[in-house]
């Protein structure tokens, strides 16, 4: 499979789990006593957009719907890129060492 489906597809993947994560965090705080357990591990790439990106361009008092949209484009953005970076890099560490030869369907 090529690249850039292998890493639009973990993109699309993260992002829909992070947008159930999202709606069962929201849908059962008082269940929890808080956000779901894990919620921060699922959501972190979304979570680090929004902090670092998104927040110093806009104010915090940004929509509940445009707050939501900017979540799932970091998870779906930095996802895709990070899982991108990951297979150039196995590839080129696949190409220059003799030894993934033995093991050429695995590169």
């Amino acid at each position: 499979m090529n690249l850039s489906k292998v890493a639009i597809y973990a993109g699309l993947i993260s992002m829909i789990i992070g947008l159930i994560a999202f709606s069962i965090s929201w849908n059962f705080w008082a269940f929890f006593n808080g956000p779901l357990p894990g919620y921060r591990i699922l959501l972190f790439p979304g979570n680090l957009t929004l902090t670092y990106f998104w927040h110093p361009i806009f104010t915090e008092e940004v929509n509940f719907w445009p707050k939501l949209f900017m979540l799932l484009l970091g998870q779906f953005i930095v996802v895709t890129s990070g899982v991108a970076a990951i297979i150039r890099l196995k590839k080129f560490i696949c190409k220059n060492n003799k030894c993934c030869s033995k093991f050429s369907n695995l590169c």
